[in-house]
C-alpha cells in the first residue's frame, strides 16, 4: 500500500514538472533573462557608502511564502553566488526546495526497502546534496573554461589598447567578440561602468563573481595602472603570457598524478560495483548485510572508510600551481 502510494506521488510529480518544462517554461524565458540582466546592474554601492545613480528592484529569490527570509541568511548569498559563478538560471529558492524534494524521495525509498533508518538518512543526505553537486560540477567547468579564454581576453584588450581604444571601450570589445563565459562576464562589468557605476567597483565586482587569482590580479593591475600610470597594454602582455605558461605546467601536473586520480576513481568504484555483481551471483549472501546487525555496521563502515579514502587520495594529489 506504501508502495503504491509513494509510486503515485512520483509519477504525478514527474508528469506536473514535465507540464511545467514544456508549457510554462519557455514563456518566462526571456522574462527571466531580461529581469537578470536588471538584477545584474542592481544592489551596488559604492566604497563611500553612496547609492548608485540607478537602483532597480532585485529580481525575487523564490516565489514561496516564507522561502525569502531563508535564502536572505549568510547560507542563502553563499547559495546565490554559487548559482551566479555556476551561470544556472535558477533562483536559490528552487535549489532548496530541490533539495528537500530529493531528500525525501530517496529517503523514503530507501526505508522502504531496507527497514533501515541509518540507511535512509545517508539516502536523504545524499539526496539533498546532489543539487549543490550538479551545482559545483557546473561551477568548476564554467571556470575552467574561462580561464581557458581569459589569455585571448587579455589580448584582445591589449590589441584594442595599442590601437587607441580606451580600456572601456576594449571591455565592450571584449564583450563582443568572445564567447561565454568570459564575453558575459565583461559584458556584465562593462554594463556597469556604463550605468554609472565607477570602473574600479565594476572590476572588483567581476572578480567577485570569478573567484580566479588571475582575475584579481588583472583587477589588481589595471588599478595600480590607472592610479600610478605605465604601459596597460604591455602589462596585460605579461598577464597573458604568464596565465599561458600556468597552463602548461597544470597540464603536465595532470599528467603526472593521472595515476593517482584513476586510482582513487577504482578504489570508491570497486566495492560498489562488486556488491552489485554479488547481488546477483548470490542474493542470499548479500541479504545477510543489509538484515543483520554485524553485516549493517559493516557497511556503514565500508562507506564511511571508502569516503575518507578517496578523500585522502584526491587530497595527496592536489597540486596548487
Amino acid at each position: 500500500m506504501l508502495l503504491s502510494i509513494i509510486v503515485f506521488f512520483l509519477v504525478s510529480g514527474a508528469v506536473v514538472g514535465v507540464y511545467y518544462a514544456l508549457v510554462h517554461r519557455p514563456e518566462h524565458q526571456a522574462e527571466r533573462q531580461f529581469e537578470q540582466r536588471l538584477k545584474d546592474l542592481s544592489s551596488f554601492e559604492t566604497e563611500s557608502g553612496d547609492a548608485p545613480s540607478i537602483v532597480l528592484a532585485q529580481k525575487p529569490t523564490s516565489s514561496i511564502p516564507g522561502m525569502e527570509r531563508l535564502v536572505a541568511t549568510n547560507a542563502g548569498s553563499w547559495l546565490a553566488a554559487l548559482i551566479e559563478q555556476s551561470g544556472v538560471a535558477i533562483t536559490p529558492g528552487s535549489v532548496i526546495t530541490m533539495s528537500l524534494g530529493f531528500a525525501a524521495v530517496l529517503g523514503l525509498v530507501t526505508l522502504l526497502f531496507t527497514h533501515m533508518f541509518l540507511a535512509a538518512l545517508a539516502a536523504a543526505l545524499l539526496g539533498g546534496s546532489l543539487p549543490l553537486i550538479w551545482l559545483k560540477v557546473k561551477r568548476s567547468r564554467r571556470l575552467r573554461k574561462f580561464e581557458e579564454q581569459f589569455p585571448e581576453a587579455l589580448d584582445l584588450l591589449s590589441r584594442a589598447i595599442r590601437a587607441g581604444h580606451a580600456f572601456q571601450t576594449a571591455m565592450g570589445m571584449v564583450a563582443e567578440e568572445l564567447p561565454l563565459p568570459v564575453g558575459g562576464e565583461f559584458k556584465k562589468s562593462f554594463e556597469q561602468q556604463n550605468f554609472g557605476l565607477p570602473l574600479k567597483e565594476a572590476l572588483n565586482n567581476l572578480a567577485e563573481r570569478v573567484p580566479i587569482m588571475d582575475v584579481k590580479f588583472f583587477v589588481t593591475a589595471v588599478q595600480i595602472q590607472r592610479e600610478t600610470g605605465g604601459n596597460l597594454a604591455e602589462i596585460l602582455d605579461n598577464l597573458a603570457n604568464v596565465v599561458r605558461e600556468r597552463f602548461k605546467i597544470l597540464r603536465q601536473v595532470r599528467v603526472h598524478t593521472a595515476h593517482g586520480r584513476f586510482t582513487g576513481y577504482i578504489l570508491l568504484g570497486l566495492p560498489a560495483f562488486l556488491a552489485v555483481a554479488l547481488m546477483f551471483i548470490s542474493p542470499d549472501h548479500m541479504r545477510t548485510l543489509f538484515t543483520v546487525r554485524m553485516g549493517q555496521m559493516m557497511v556503514m563502515g565500508a562507506i564511511v572508510m571508502q569516503t575518507i579514502g578517496f578523500i585522502w587520495i584526491k587530497q595527496v594529489i592536489k597540486i596548487e600551481v
